[in-house]
């Protein structure tokens, strides 16, 4: 019996140096569910025999604070409901219960969020994981999902946020500084952004520890 090998798919670069703590192998999907299928696919062509999509997340569900550990059992994804392997999630503490919707899009207002959450009865959304569900059913791959919430639902999203990542998941400064000279409104927003973020990947740091705590899946 040797070790199940793991692939994590995350939206940012930060995200993945947690999700390296891991000791699997990780690909950043740039904050895009278009780039977070071509990383899933490409750590299956890497020798993934499972796939786990980590990272952050939108909250839909008002009782979810920034910082909250998410370990969905379902995923949604245009209408399409995937079930979380329980052994996989198992290594993360285990599943908490929820649903999560996979957007193409983020959802920036309060208003989409009580929307989406209606329309999909789900407590988070994130771009990644929805695309991590379908390419680990094509191939027949278990899957588990590991996302902390870091913008609540009653809130808004700041414009420099949308902007903020490139192609490889990393944060432009300059397109950040660009927008706040614009909308300079935004800043007291944007710093309360950035204190839920951190609440947050230190929240997937705890994750990442438990899961080098459990014992190895094995194949």
């Amino acid at each position: 019996m040797i070790a199940q090998v793991i692939g994590f798919v995350t939206g940012l670069t930060a995200e993945g140096r947690i999700a390296a703590r891991c000791g699997g192998l990780v690909r950043a999907g740039g904050g895009t569910s278009a780039g977070a299928e071509l990383a899933a696919r490409q750590l299956v062509g890497e020798g993934a025999q499972a796939l786990v999509s980590f990272g952050l997340a939108g909250g839909l569900d008002s009782v979810l604070r920034p910082g909250a550990l998410v370990v969905p059992t379902e995923i949604v994804d245009a209408g399409i409901v995937f079930s979380a392997d329980p052994a996989l999630a198992a290594r993360f503490g285990g599943m908490t219960g929820h649903r999560l919707l996979g957007a193409e899009a983020v959802v920036t207002e309060a208003a989409a969020k009580q929307r989406a959450a209606q329309d999909n009865n789900a407590q988070a959304v994130d771009l990644e994981s929805g695309a991590v569900a379908r390419v680990a059913t094509e191939y027949g791959l278990p899957f588990a999902v590991v996302r902390a919430i870091c913008d609540p639902a009653e809130r808004d999203l700041p414009p420099a946020a949308l902007i903020a990542l490139d192609q490889k998941g990393a944060i432009g400064l300059v397109r950040v500084l660009g927008s706040l000279l614009k909308r300079p409104g935004q800043l007291g927003s944007l710093l309360q952004l950035a204190r839920d973020a951190a609440r947050a990947q230190r929240t997937l740091i705890e994750a990442a520890d438990r899961f080098e705590r459990s014992p190895a899946l094995t194949v």
